[in-house]
């Protein structure tokens, strides 16, 4: 069984820029997709941006395309999964709880989040104004 975990949430003044970090184990080792999700208080959960394990190609949402940046480290043993999300020139709207996930299929949808079978528990950023 896959499992998520985030980490490097946190409170920060807007232009600010932040790292978070999803750990994957557990079999991570057939992980093909991995992606990051935020959701706002009142707000539906929305894609931010993915990476295809494989290649690296990526996928960004519009609003944060050129700010943010996902990016996959992998344990020597591959035993372990790593994926990142550096945000820069960080937006009060970009204030929301950050889940990452992961699937062990392909999909020609990454953006939706019905192609993930696995989910973090979620870290909190806020950008103050």
């Amino acid at each position: 069984q896959v499992q998520l975990a985030e980490s490097g949430g946190g409170l920060v003044q807007a232009g600010d820029a932040l790292r978070l970090s999803c750990a994957a184990s557990g079999g991570s080792f057939s992980i093909v997709n991995m992606a990051w999700f935020r959701q706002a208080p009142g707000k539906e959960r929305e894609f931010v941006a993915a990476i295809i394990l494989s290649d690296e190609i990526t996928y960004y949402l519009d609003s944060v395309s050129g700010r943010f940046t996902i990016s996959r480290d992998i344990s020597r043993d591959n035993a372990k999964n790593t994926v990142y999300l550096q945000m820069t020139r960080l937006k009060p709207e970009d204030t929301a709880v950050y889940y990452c996930a992961a699937d062990r299929d392909y999909t020609l949808d990454p953006r939706s989040s019905y192609e993930y079978a696995y989910w973090g528990q979620g870290t909190q950023v806020i950008v103050s104004s």
